[in-house]
């Protein structure tokens, strides 16, 4: 039997709703749910001695049913005489007090404010079926209504789909009016995703509009959003900040439908922000195994990952999450990383945040009542020290904080907040400085206090920086290419001349500065902000030795490159970043690799010089123009790439007949690494030289 309309201007019509409740008999039709799904909502704004009236009320048995919890004073009116009939015949002996008049809602008969609550359970939905003008006008006719048979301080509440159009015109009209606009979302798709039959794909909201007594001359208008049933409400300034909010909410609920639906529909993330600040909180991605062989245990699994380590590649990056699900074995992992600024108690507070959220997430034919473990690395949810945190005018807003790895190390870290999953410099502490940390942590917990506020550490000094321990991959393999330079195991006791370009928090040229005694560096660093960064935070410092220039890298190599006695250095190093994230190339910025200024780069290198550089770029096409350009001015070129992450290190020299074998190579590097291990200067035993050097390839 069909019993929709042909198009949906049909569910205003009067000749519609005759025939539908003629051929839908005494079965009951329940739009956007049932009592039960919608008691919560109603409970909480409509009180048990309020006059209700219900509009366009068909053959629900909504009024029925809070009728017989209490709610005795209702008045129901459709347009509908068949279903007048049928309602009247159904509750005369049961509910003698609840009437039922047919009665048209756009020229009601009741006197003004006869009534508390108007309710209305998608019968605006159904007036509202388009913009066109006959139509407006009939639902200003309806609202306006509402307005006049409603007291001062009474209601509509209308539930909704909350389509754009229905909003837009429900919120215009009533703050017009002066009444406070609320809207409650009291369905989620993953309700009805459960039913045999799913309704909707979208939620269901109710729009709550509390009716004021007008002030002249007054344009206050209140505008709130509740996104959970029991939820506060969420002030909001605008009506398009509502109807934004509530878009979010919808499109969150489609997703919902989808993953609940099918699985593997490719990169999916969305951030859960926190309900009083809006601020986010936790940020999920949705990882599918489809080669994960279905058993009952296996469906689905929370990942928490420890607080810090959301840059590492295994949970950073898209690849890493997939070999992160494969390994642990489920048909479905959710990620799940925690934001700074936020306060997080511990894993069964995180736990029980997030259970009932992530399980709309869930994969269908998962079985009934099945627990979902909640994983992580060691069981905890890692340590977050926030130390400082400021905004620089070139690079913007950045943190400095402490975070514990998977040692159980401290290791300090940089990070610009406009790109906050990349950490821009790091640096292990020193182990003393380290268990401090870890028992003003344990000490400031028992004072509940956030564990990631400016004043849980005190300002560590310099030396509390492990300046042995290079931290970055990319600087363990460009300290390596120093391996290329002519005599290697020479090297501490050759005079070096080096420039680097972009300091950040200083560990290359430092690591430079004190392993290589003889070594004279300029580092050149655009962002003054950076220099104060890495002398406070980083335990950087200058000398005669080392000297910082606070310039455009391009503008002061230019300047070198035009001077008659222009310097020459043995060894030139780019690691600098592009502040533009519109580009391909993040690393560094595409000026830098302009054929005129390569060819000033090279008027400063020495004939038997390297120049190294760090290059991120996820443009295929435009990486290979970057190489291209590099080999027309340096002939010999090395590359390599570093495992698990974008960047590739740039290895140039000007002669090609200097090329070197990969054997040769390794044996450099073992010469140097070798001479570098001097008693009583400190090494990191996992750093070998050889290995950085193993994968290169020439181009």
């Amino acid at each position: 039997m069909n019993l929709l309309p042909k198009s949906s201007k049909e569910f205003g019509s009067v000749d519609y709703w005759e025939k539908f409740f003629q051929q839908r008999g005494k079965k009951a039709f329940e739009w956007y749910g049932t009592y039960l799904e919608l008691c919560g909502v109603l409970h909480k704004y409509i009180k048990p001695r309020e006059k209700v009236l219900v509009v366009g009320c068909g053959n629900s048995e909504l009024s029925e049913q809070l009728y017989d919890v209490g709610y005795q004073d209702i008045v129901n009116i459709d347009i509908s005489e068949v279903v007048i009939k049928q309602m009247k015949e159904r509750n005369a002996s049961r509910r003698p007090r609840m009437s039922f008049l047919k009665m048209d809602m756009t020229q009601m008969e009741f006197p003004d404010a006869s009534f508390q609550v108007v309710l209305d359970k998608g019968t605006l939905d159904a007036v509202l079926t388009d913009e066109e003008e006959k139509t407006l006008q009939q639902v200003d006719r309806m609202l306006a209504e509402v307005g006049r048979v409603l007291q001062v301080g009474g209601r509509y509440l209308c539930i909704s789909l909350a389509q754009a159009h229905v909003l837009k015109k429900a919120v215009g009209h009533f703050s017009r009016e002066g009444w406070m606009v609320r809207v409650h979302q009291v369905a989620s798709s993953q309700d009805q995703l459960l039913e045999a039959e799913p309704r909707f794909s979208l939620p269901v909201f109710a729009f709550i509009m509390t009716k004021f007594r007008p002030v002249t001359g007054s344009a206050l208008q209140i505008f709130e959003l509740c996104a959970q049933e029991q939820g506060k409400p969420v002030r909001l300034e605008s009506a398009e900040q509502l109807a934004e909010a509530v878009r979010e909410r919808q499109q969150y609920a489609w997703l919902c439908s989808q993953l609940y639906r099918k699985a593997g529909l490719g990169s999916v993330s969305l951030d859960l922000c926190n309900g009083d600040t809006g601020e986010p909180r936790y940020t999920l991605h949705v990882v599918d195994s489809p080669t994960v062989k279905p058993s009952r245990d296996n469906h689905f699994a929370i990942f928490i990952i420890p607080q810090g380590r959301e840059t590492e590649w295994l949970f950073g990056m898209e690849e890493g999450r997939k070999q992160l699900a494969a390994s642990a074995g489920f048909r479905r992992l959710i990620t799940v990383a925690l934001h700074r600024g936020q306060q997080y108690e511990g894993m069964d507070s995180i736990q029980a945040e997030l259970s009932a959220r992530v399980m709309e997430l869930a994969p269908a034919g998962m079985p009934a009542q099945l627990q979902v473990p909640f994983l992580s690395v060691g069981g905890d949810i890692g340590v977050r020290i926030v130390q400082h945190q400021a905004c620089s005018p070139l690079s913007g807003d950045y943190v400095i904080e402490d975070v514990q790895g998977g040692d159980k190390r401290y290791f300090r870290r940089l990070i610009f907040l406009s790109n906050r999953n990349v950490v821009q410099s790091e640096a292990r502490l020193l182990q003393d400085v380290s268990h401090r940390a870890q028992k003003k942590r344990k000490k400031d917990r028992k004072k509940h206090r956030p564990a990631d506020t400016p004043e849980d550490l005190p300002a560590a000094q310099g030396q509390s920086i492990d300046k042995s321990y290079l931290c970055c991959e990319h600087h363990k393999a460009m300290i390596a290419g120093l391996a290329l330079l002519k005599n290697p195991e020479l090297l501490l006791e050759t005079p070096l001349a080096l420039l680097v370009v972009g300091l950040g928090g200083g560990s290359l040229p430092l690591f430079i500065h004190d392993h290589f005694p003889k070594s004279c560096i300029h580092a050149v660093e655009i962002d003054p902000s950076m220099l104060e960064v890495a002398t406070q935070w980083f335990g950087f410092s200058q000398s005669d030795r080392m000297k910082v220039h606070i310039a455009d890298g391009l503008d002061f190599i230019t300047r070198l490159a035009e001077e008659e006695a222009r310097p020459h250095y043995d060894v030139i190093m780019f690691d600098v970043d592009s502040k533009d994230p519109t580009l391909g190339m993040s690393c560094p910025p595409p000026a830098f690799v302009a054929q005129l200024f390569l060819q000033k780069v090279k008027s400063i290198l020495t004939p038997e010089g390297v120049f190294i550089l760090n290059l991120v770029c996820r443009d295929l096409g435009l990486k290979d123009s970057v190489l291209a350009g590099l080999k027309a001015v340096f002939p010999l070129l090395y590359v390599r790439r570093i495992e698990g992450e974008v960047n590739e290190i740039l290895f140039c020299q000007l002669h090609s007949e200097c090329k070197l074998a990969t054997p040769e190579l390794l044996e450099m590097a073992r010469a140097l690494e070798q001479t570098l291990r001097k008693p009583g200067k400190g090494w990191d035993d996992t750093y070998v030289l050889s290995d950085m050097l193993n994968t290169v390839k020439i181009v």
